[in-house]
């Protein structure tokens, strides 16, 4: 008997399993079964080439145009180079070796093929080096069927691949497992539930995903499908949404006549309406005997900082202490150093001058002296400090607090679980309240899932004050001209007394890592092309700079892996704008707050994810002088990744970009432990398109977690948990 849980060596014998495990990680029959094609080719339509994205591991169904063989220049040796088409455009194969003469016998103009390999670019095109190929129709050489046996069909499933196993070796796989498969025993979801959403069972569903006969099939099949893994989350983030309201948390009603409203009556500026909106539900909550988790999102510029800052002051009012945590030691030196300068004699407890009832705010990274850190310890233990500010330091085991009341988490998305987890630990026998603060905005969907277990504040409105900003990229491929325009622009604006960042994706001090900078998920931009330079470099560029067509002004550099008081003294010359010039990398992504700077020039912007180019153009525009964000690239036109780049030039809306981003990074594992680079936990629900799946999961979940909370009466929901959340996710749900 085949079940889901047999072992997929003894099905297919140690060759195929090998292969499926070491290139997509599938062990198991249930794990390739749950494999999904990520989309059906039709025999005689071809993949549309226009949109693959350079760095990418494609499959293309394409028809060949032409194949000739040629001498190598540089070494002895032949190579063919042919061209693929989808009737639009063209793709450039190369294939090199003694191999090539076969591959031309093979790869006739006129037939079509499925080829599989690593998008490059070459001269310019876009290019595959060496792909696999299986041709679709005719015979090979030696006069064998060449489909395949999983191309027998009208539908070609076209499944996600690794090298060293193609679609077309999973397809052969999945049809031997679908041959011996006994079947479902038991449905995980309800008959009642399945009855009322109209989906077909789990068998029916998974044979039908696999071998469909139509494509009606295949869209009953997906949402049945869809449903499985939306259940599974929402049921996970229901169980954690119960266990988080059964803790206890240190109460902090407001106390009037304290910090907090000496504060509020000092602000030289009115709070916006949604400032005061936010502030009082979070004030509601952390009145409250139940931790709040509160996700406070809001464009860059829309005042998140001054809402967090009043809820660590009722929270220190109420006689606790408040942390806030900073992902870079720049960001936590700057917010320590804003929160002082916001609170003047209210941070100055202890000291000649400081108010009735003031508190303190202490710093503690990881790179400070014996000394320093000596007394920022003492000041967190013995509760001096009202207001702690660090990184990941503040986690260690020897930071004890007196009495932590709050958690402010910055930037959420730089921040791994486990360091969260791990500071919301230390309240004693209490959960410390949680507000997780991002700059980035976050689409519904991603709301319900990633954050499903969090109250979610928007703050949408900007502060008056701000100036516009306006974008603009640089295509140096077609037009160099144009960054020589882009220095003269930078010669300009420092003439009237403005500073500049110019941004680079890497350090370039003999370290090939960068520094901390994502890797933008949708478009990875690293692989086999044949003239990919490697990125751009912070102390290269300063030098070039200095040297040409910046040469004259006083130019610094900023990157991580400096000692923290040559990152702070650095900060302060800008700040007091004894440098005209900051080379950095994206340290200074978040937080950096530097009102008289007016340009940020994105050398290699292709490099960067699209939140990621958001963020860094926040960092101008924040005077009274108007912001310019330039997006240097050398990709060519007709790319997804220009159209990208294209897309943040045409909108400084945070939520547009936020859902374009969301669409472009392919959704990767909404649950993975700080985006581990696992495969995604969520294979067929999207959470660009299936907001109303998922909003009706958390519904259902949310009544059935709140009858049955260890879902005892529910061993098939049971096991979809458990399926979709191995021991990683798991730890993580729980973590978080």
């Amino acid at each position: 008997m085949t079940t889901f849980d047999e072992k997929l060596v003894s099905v297919l014998g140690k060759k195929s399993a090998d292969a499926l495990e070491a290139g997509l990680g599938l062990t198991t029959v249930g794990e390739l079964l749950r494999h999904y094609p990520r989309r059906y080719d039709e025999r005689g339509k071809l993949t549309e080439i226009a949109g693959l994205e350079l760095g990418e591991h494609v499959t293309v169904q394409a028809r060949v145009k032409s194949a000739r063989q040629r001498r190598m220049k540089s070494r002895s040796g032949e190579l063919l180079e042919a061209v693929i088409t989808d009737g639009t455009s063209d793709l450039h194969l190369v294939f090199f070796g003694r191999g090539s003469r076969k591959v031309e016998r093979e790869l006739l103009p006129g037939r079509e093929a499925m080829f599989a390999g690593k998008v490059g670019m070459f001269n310019g095109k876009l290019q595959l080096a060496h792909p696999d190929y299986q041709v679709l129709d005719g015979t090979d050489e030696a006069g064998a069927d060449s489909s395949g046996a999983g191309f027998a069909g009208a539908f070609i499933p076209v499944y996600p691949a690794a090298q060293g196993i193609q679609s077309w070796n999973v397809s052969n796989c999945v049809e031997q497992v679908l041959a011996v498969w006994d079947g479902v025993t038991e449905d995980p979801l309800p008959e009642s539930l399945r009855a009322a959403r109209g989906l077909i069972p789990l068998e029916k569903a998974l044979r039908d995903i696999h071998r469909p006969d139509g494509w009606a099939a295949i869209t009953v099949a997906q949402q049945r499908l869809k449903w499985d893994e939306a259940m599974a989350v929402q049921l996970a983030l229901a169980q954690r949404r119960r266990s988080a309201t059964a803790r206890p948390a240190p109460a902090c009603p407001p106390r009037p006549g304290l910090v907090r409203d000496a504060f509020e009556a000092r602000l030289p500026f009115e709070l916006t309406t949604g400032q005061r909106e936010v502030g009082e539900q979070i004030a509601h909550d952390l009145s409250g005997e139940h931790p709040m988790n509160r996700l406070l999102q809001g464009e860059v510029g829309s005042g998140k900082t001054i809402v967090a800052l009043r809820a660590m002051l009722q929270v220190v009012d109420a006689g606790r202490q408040a942390a806030m945590l900073a992902p870079t030691e720049v960001l936590a030196a700057q917010h320590a150093r804003s929160l002082r300068e916001l609170l003047g004699d209210l941070g100055q407890a202890g000291e000649l001058g400081g108010a009735e009832h003031a508190t303190r705010v202490t710093l503690l990274t990881g790179s400070m002296g014996a000394a320093a850190r000596k007394r920022a310890l003492l000041e967190i233990v013995s509760g001096e400090a009202g207001i702690v500010v660090g990184t990941h330091a503040l986690i260690q085991d020897k930071v004890e607090f007196a009495d932590l009341g709050l958690v402010v988490v910055d930037e959420q998305h730089r921040f791994g679980v486990e360091q969260r987890a791990a500071l919301s630990g230390r309240a004693g026998g209490s959960t410390p309240h949680v507000l997780v603060m991002t700059a980035t905005p976050i689409p519904r969907t991603v709301a319900m899932t990633v954050y499903g277990d969090l109250e979610v504040s928007a703050l949408r409105e900007l502060p008056q004050g701000r100036s516009p900003i306006s974008t603009s990229v640089v295509p140096v491929a077609s037009k160099p001209g144009w960054l020589d325009r882009a220095w003269q622009r930078i010669h300009e604006e420092v003439r009237k007394g403005h500073q500049v960042y110019v941004v680079c994706p890497r350090i370039g001090d003999g370290d090939s890592e960068d520094d901390g900078a994502e890797p933008p998920k949708e478009d990875p931009a690293k692989g086999d092309a044949v003239d990919r330079r490697p990125p751009l470099a912070v102390v290269d560029v300063a030098n070039r700079l200095a040297e040409g067509p910046l040469r004259g002004l006083r130019i610094d550099i900023l990157h991580g892996r400096m000692p923290a008081d040559d990152k702070d003294a650095v900060m302060r010359t800008f700040a007091a704008n004894e440098v005209q010039v900051l080379v950095a990398t994206t340290v200074v992504e978040v937080g950096v707050n530097v009102p008289n700077a007016t340009v940020m020039v994105i050398m290699d912007a292709d490099r960067f994810g699209v939140s990621q180019l958001h963020q860094l153009r926040g960092r101008v525009g924040r005077g009274s002088a108007p912001g310019l964000c330039l997006l240097v690239t050398e990709m060519p036109d007709g790319t997804s990744t220009m159209e990208r780049l294209r897309a943040v030039e045409s909108t400084l809306d945070g939520f547009e970009l936020a859902q374009l981003d969301l669409e472009l990074r392919r959704e990767g594992d909404i649950l993975g432990a700080a985006q581990s680079g696992r495969r995604s936990g969520l294979k067929m629900l999207s959470l660009l398109r299936d907001e109303d799946v998922i909003a009706e999961a958390r519904v259902v979940a949310q009544e059935v977690v709140e009858a049955d909370p260890e879902l005892a009466a529910h061993p098939g929901l049971a096991g979809l948990v458990a399926g979709l959340l191995d021991d990683e996710r798991a730890e993580y749900l729980e973590k978080a």
